[in-house]
């Protein structure tokens, strides 16, 4: 066998919440090699210890906090952690990824993986260090907030050095069983939030409020330093020149493009482009002018991409700027452009631990049903364009209270308990809100959401080289676009590094970069082909994880009502949409470039070829 390379700290560790005792468990050399960590590690602890009848908030559900081999070396930002789990809102594998400086601690334990198993007796917290874990009653801290709670649990486990724990929790919405609550990690300068698929109602199951790191000793070595030093000084140019917008203004700068391209979902996605005067009034631009208190970044990136604003009389202090994703769903899907009450009921989900994608998207879809008289409720706030009413609604959500209870699961268990056609609203797939890039206006949104690993997740199939005109308005080649692109954010996640600064500095396809700086890192010596397999590998690792569940099908790679059968009413995308002979050509062609059987399921010949018949197995 061979061995382990220096850049990992050898080992997973295995968290009993009933007991509190703890395991360690050895990484295989060879896994190591096959998935890398991040994701792919997640995917294989879910695989193993989930059973494909456990629902997501059973205590069989596992939670794994897992890092990849690049984490806390001179790769540019590889602070990215990655919290992998059965979701609540799909029921699948899913793999949400955070940054800050918790990622960074967790590599310093020697511990690639965290691995959270059954039900603490009482609400807990969770302190790992490099010698273990230890579960404790979280006195005081029920109903908390995520920015308090992780400012508690750092002030009880501090020890000599006031830096050297750094802490993720779950919110009051995670505790009531949001579906979408997620978890928020308030760190030394920028907050990382694990922000889509259910992670903080899988743990608010678990009765763990919070998860506390404190830092080790491991140091990662990489195999050739000089090459290594070398490979990543000659990426810092392009990477800054590449994401100079990002710096500027956050992700939130890209409201105005993409308005200017008419791929900006508007009221529930009913069209897709706002007048000026609407755009402007949220934009990154007036965000920074206006309200950006000061820059913020996650540990080891120059970028900065992360801001604080401020905002007195809307009592917000020093708060995370919503990005581009949150603008999307809380205000042009709400039709809301006053943006001090926009940035309040962000402020609100961030502190409530609740996703602001699938809230937001959530709350449109009920506003729309409301409007076509679908459903009935005693809420005076399901109207459009009612920034007061959203605001509140974000505080009856997290608490489950009234009309809150329904938004708390969904839009699709929404619409499945009303009927009545309120399905033709959805603006998802596979049970999970869509993110903001059009799968109406952008081809490979439209099969890359439809078999997306996650469901309506940007974070598979990504949407950058389409802004800039590749695979935007045609099917040609669209199918493997899509499945390379796959490829190549589940290598990112298994690094894990921030899709920012992969796109940005390292390019937006898997080549001969991401091989070099590989090798570099762990002494393997690989081929380009070999680290695209690696991707290929963990993508359809998690496909077999879906396929074993039930829940990833021919029938279930699909998209919504409105995207096939409603094109873009206006604007410079009118007429766009995706119908479902379009759809059912380039599924065709994506089944065909995988190796999957004609209902999606990988063959054996596919799972072979990849090692996955041992590695699943």
């Amino acid at each position: 066998m061979s061995e382990l390379p220096s850049v990992y700290g050898g080992e997973i560790l295995h968290v009993d919440l009933e007991s509190g005792e703890s395991e360690r468990e050895e990484i295989d050399p060879e896994q190591a090699r096959a998935l890398l960590g991040g994701n792919g590690f997640a995917a294989a602890q879910v695989r193993e210890h989930v059973p494909t009848d456990a629902g997501p908030f059973d205590p069989e559900n596992v939670v794994v906090f897992a890092v990849g081999p690049m984490n806390a070396t001179p790769f540019q930002s590889t602070s990215r952690g990655v919290v992998g789990f059965v979701s609540p809102m799909t029921n699948g594998f899913f793999d949400s990824t955070f940054g800050g400086t918790f990622p960074r601690a967790q590599k310093t334990t020697g511990f690639e993986a965290i691995v959270l198993h059954g039900e603490a007796p009482e609400l807990s917290t969770v302190v790992v260090d490099e010698h273990g874990a230890t579960v404790a009653a979280a006195d005081g801290l029920a109903g908390v907030d995520t920015y308090e709670t992780c400012e508690a649990v750092r002030e009880r486990e501090e020890g000599d050095d006031e830096d050297d724990v750094h802490v993720i929790a779950a919110g009051p919405a995670g505790e009531n069983l949001v579906r979408y609550a997620c978890l928020v990690h308030r760190g030394r300068d920028r907050e990382g939030v694990a922000g889509r698929g259910g992670s903080g109602a899988v743990l608010g199951s678990k009765n763990v409020k919070a998860v506390a790191i404190r830092e080790g000793s491991f140091e990662p070595n990489v195999a050739d330093e000089s090459a290594f030093r070398e490979l990543t000084a000659s990426r810092m140019g392009p990477l800054m020149e590449e994401t100079q917008m990002l710096t500027d203004y956050g992700t939130s700068g890209l409201v105005n493009p993409i308005n200017e391209m008419g791929k900006l979902g508007m009221r529930n996605n009913q069209y897709e482009q706002a007048d000026d005067e609407f755009a402007e009034a949220v934009s990154g631009e007036t965000l920074e002018a206006e309200y950006v208190s000061e820059d913020t970044t996650c540990a080891n990136c120059a970028v900065r991409c992360g801001k604080h604003v401020t905002v007195q009389s809307e009592g917000i202090t020093e708060a995370k700027i919503p990005e581009f994703e949150s603008l999307f769903a809380t205000a042009t899907m709400q039709e809301v452009d006053d943006i001090k009450r926009v940035m309040k009921a962000n402020d609100l989900c961030d502190r409530l631990g609740m996703d602001t994608i699938s809230w937001g998207v959530t709350v449109a879809f009920a506003r729309e049903c409301a409007e076509n008289g679908l459903l009935e409720s005693d809420s005076p706030h399901l109207e459009f364009g009612d920034a007061d009413g959203l605001v509140e609604l974000a505080r009856r959500t997290a608490a489950r209270e009234g009309v809150g209870d329904q938004l708390a699961e969904g839009s699709f268990r929404i619409a499945e308990a009303l009927e009545d056609g309120s399905e033709r609203y959805l603006h998802g797939a596979k049970g999970l809100e869509f993110a903001a890039h059009s799968p109406r206006g952008l081809k490979g949104m439209s099969i890359g959401y439809a078999t997306s690993t996650r469901g309506g997740s940007h974070h598979d199939t990504r949407p950058t080289l389409q802004y800039s005109g590749e695979h935007d308005e045609t099917t040609d080649g669209t199918a493997a676009f899509a499945a390379r692109s796959q490829h190549f954010t589940a290598l990112g996640d298994s690094l894990t590094q921030c899709r920012f600064v992969s796109e940005g500095g390292w390019g937006k396809r898997i080549d001969e970069r991401y091989r070099d700086a590989l090798e570099a890192a762990t002494g393997w010596e690989l081929t380009t082909e070999d680290v695209e397999e690696i991707g290929e590998r963990i993508y359809t690792l998690e496909r077999t994880i879906n396929v074993e569940r039930g829940i990833a099908s021919r029938e279930t790679d699909t998209l919504p009502h409105r995207v096939m059968h409603e094109p873009i009413p206006d604007g410079p995308a009118a007429g766009m949409h995706c119908p479902p002979e379009e759809l059912e050509a380039m599924i065709e062609e994506y089944y065909a470039f995988r190796g999957w059987d004609e209902d999606g399921t990988p063959t054996t010949e596919t799972l072979e070829r990849l090692d996955l018949d041992e590695l699943a197995g």
